[in-house]
């Protein structure tokens, strides 16, 4: 076992949120998963999360999604800080701030961010300097969306989601989030689409054409007709609501429209910054969504914002 090196004091590192321009499910595995050919995209949209030594481990909330935060050993980031730890071999915990800007249960891989970014914070913190594809497997055992939130930038995900190969894009886009009051648990979504499908025989899922081509453009306008989630229709029979909010999105003027992963945050494609704004000043105006928020894509996955060190002298 080693210990913390003297002078170590506090790493911060920012990670995105997400968004699925297309999600596609496969059958039901016999794991509980489902085969998934989605493809993610990272959004400016930023947790940061820091890790300190303490003297028991601990997680911390911040910000303004902070009391919706689970503390105890469920949390994803502390899962991620033991694992790293044990790869380690360190004996040292540490305290897990989370800066919360991410929505949570939004379908933007919030918790599955907050993993990521543990990870790579405590690499940092401890000097170990694990392997990319040691950390991608401790990733991927950690959650579908954990990986990607260390990779960033967009990529097509498969199997659960974990495995990653990166997707040929053009241009940056331009966001609206309309962000819906209470979240919707995952597993219930997926339930629903399994009770929906019933018995249909459900294919192998792989990415579509017309969106690999609307990226390998850059076009906003080809991008918004093509975005897609299997999941739309089962958080529709789960939250109603959300329907008539992506049909007020589009009468707005946005060029697409989408659930976000398993919802119930509704995700707006505009064709340029000013399109983003009049779109999410026209959301707030009539209260379709308590909150909505702007960001543009890609975005960059984990990284180290601050690493500070104090030297013992």
């Amino acid at each position: 076992m080693i210990t913390t090196r003297e002078g170590s004091r506090h790493v911060t590192v920012r990670v995105p949120a997400k968004v699925n321009l297309e999600l596609n499910v496969g059958p039901h595995r016999a794991d509980g998963y489902h085969d998934l050919a989605t493809v993610f995209h990272a959004v400016s949209l930023y947790d940061d999360v820091t890790v300190e030594p303490a003297a028991d481990w601990e997680v911390v909330a911040a910000g303004p999604y902070a009391e919706q935060i689970p503390l105890d050993e469920s949390n994803l980031a502390l899962l991620a800080a033991r694992r790293v730890a044990q790869a380690g071999g360190v004996d040292t915990p540490v305290r897990i701030t989370i800066d919360k800007q991410i929505p949570v249960a939004g379908g933007m891989a919030g918790g599955s961010a907050d993993g990521a970014a543990a990870l790579v914070a405590c690499d940092a913190l401890w000097g170990l300097e694990l392997s990319r594809p040691q950390l991608d497997a401790m990733a991927g055992d950690l959650g579908s969306d954990v990986a990607f939130a260390l990779t960033g930038g967009t990529a097509i995900g498969s199997g659960r989601g974990e495995s990653l190969a990166p997707v040929l894009a053009r241009g940056s886009y331009h966001w609206v989030f309309a962000i819906s009051e209470g979240g919707l648990s995952t597993p219930a979504v997926y339930a629903e689409c399994d009770r929906m499908r019933g018995r249909r025989r459900i294919a192998a899922p792989e990415p579509s054409d017309d969106l690999m081509a609307a990226l390998r453009s850059g076009d906003p306008q080809a991008l918004g007709s093509a975005l897609s989630n299997d999941l739309q229709e089962a958080a529709f029979s789960l939250r109603p609501p959300l329907r008539d909010l992506l049909a007020a999105g589009l009468e707005m003027g946005a060029l697409g429209g989408v659930v976000s992963g398993s919802g119930p945050t509704v995700a707006f494609l505009a064709a340029d910054a000013e399109g983003a704004l009049d779109l999410a000043v026209a959301l707030a105006a009539v209260g379709s969504a308590p909150e909505v928020k702007r960001a543009t894509g890609p975005a960059h996955g984990a990284h180290v914002l601050s690493h500070e060190m104090t030297r013992g002298r």
